[in-house]
């Protein structure tokens, strides 16, 4: 059962204290505490754990306070979107918006290589009027034998730059607790210069001990990537893991399934699912065309597969695109075939906004049905 008290009500308000009260009496009741804090107002829910069968909702929404009771009937107890819960929800984190409603690109180098790439791509992003990023410290890799990462020991110029170029989130992918530690400690060390969208990799969806505290940590927000050989259920589980231990800011990413099903694309593009995910939850949605696809060929009518992927998740609503790019892609250390070209940027951009503007019309029509 979730508790939604009205807005501004914080754990120093009165309401709150009375709220509290009233269902720490309830017998074999757990109370979790959730407060999210956006532009304009603060909003506070109360995640009930227990035997809420017993509980009545008359009760709860007559007490001072209280907007509404919704009464939890799906797997996905903290993200899922339940019934008569059609609620617009979002977050935001060092100045942008993740919500259902808005689309945010993430255009970047899959692998930090040098600083002279960093800062190259940061430069281009700052052209084109973008604040976001990708940019891979730490990245699992197959063979034990492949580069997996300048670690540490690049975050301190990536932040910096980040900071001269106006960059706010960069998507960072780790793969132990530890790095959690260590992006803190960059980000200190380098005055705060930027924010991380913490990523957990197709990897790791099913580690669970790394979910566990990733999910602890409230100082970032989370990207977590489909896994790419479970089904759509068990991964939505895996983001409930982190909403479970507390953090519920988390974005969904399609990536792709591993299947030779298929070839001649890396992976088998699963964007069809991203109305799915924001049927079933309240998590923004994101697509990863470059894994999908894993090449930058063109097709006959001159638009690159990747670029036609990506219209198709956003044409369905994603809210979010990770995507590959590089100074030169011959001489990327992670992923080079699939990345796009920096001078390609502008490019992409205009036809992901053509997109974009497509799903808007969608949904405006969509509206007039339902009113006429």
């Amino acid at each position: 059962m979730i508790v939604i008290l009205k807005p501004h009500l914080g754990r120093s308000s009165d309401e709150f204290g009375v709220v509290m009260n009233y269902l720490s009496n309830q017998p074999n009741i757990q109370i979790r505490v959730h407060e999210e804090s956006g532009s304009q107002q603060l909003l506070t829910e109360l995640y009930l754990i227990g035997d809420t069968d017993a509980l009545s909702l008359e009760d709860i929404e007559s007490l001072q306070g209280v907007e509404r009771v919704v009464r939890v009937s799906e797997a996905y107890r903290v993200l899922g979107r339940h019934k008569d819960d059609n609620r617009p929800t979002s977050f935001e984190y060092n100045g942008v918006k993740f919500g259902q409603d808005n689309l945010n690109v993430f255009a970047g180098l899959c692998a930090v290589d040098n600083l002279e790439h960093v800062e190259m791509m940061m430069r281009a992003l700052k052209d084109n009027g973008q604040t976001c990023t990708r940019m891979g410290a730490y990245k699992p890799r197959t063979s034990p034998y492949a580069f997996q990462g300048h670690g540490k020991n690049c975050l301190p110029y990536v932040f910096e730059l980040a900071g001269k170029y106006d960059i706010r989130v960069i998507a960072m992918e780790i793969t132990h607790e530890s790095h959690l530690d260590e992006i803190n400690e960059a980000l200190h060390q380098t005055g705060n210069p930027t924010g991380i969208l913490v990523q957990i990799g197709t990897r790791n969806t099913q580690n669970f001990e790394l979910l566990k505290k990733v999910g602890q940590q409230q100082d970032f927000p989370v990207l977590l990537k489909r896994g790419f050989g479970i089904t759509l259920d068990e991964s939505l589980h895996a983001a409930e893991y982190l909403a479970s231990e507390g953090n519920s800011r988390v974005i969904f990413a399609l990536r792709g399934m591993k299947t030779n099903m298929g070839d001649p694309h890396r992976n088998l593009v699963d964007f069809a699912h991203v109305p799915v995910v924001k049927r079933l939850t309240r998590m923004p949605v994101c697509i990863d065309p470059s894994h999908s696809v894993g090449n930058r060929e063109r097709t006959p009518d001159g638009i690159m597969e990747v670029s036609h992927v990506t219209a198709q998740g956003v044409i369905a609503g994603a809210n979010m695109v990770l995507v590959d790019f590089h100074p030169q892609p011959a001489k990327a250390l992670v992923d080079g075939p699939q990345a796009l070209l920096i001078e390609e940027l502008p490019y992409f951009l205009e036809d992901v906004a053509i997109s974009r503007q497509a799903y808007e019309q969608r949904c405006k029509l969509a509206q007039q049905k339902i009113t006429d």
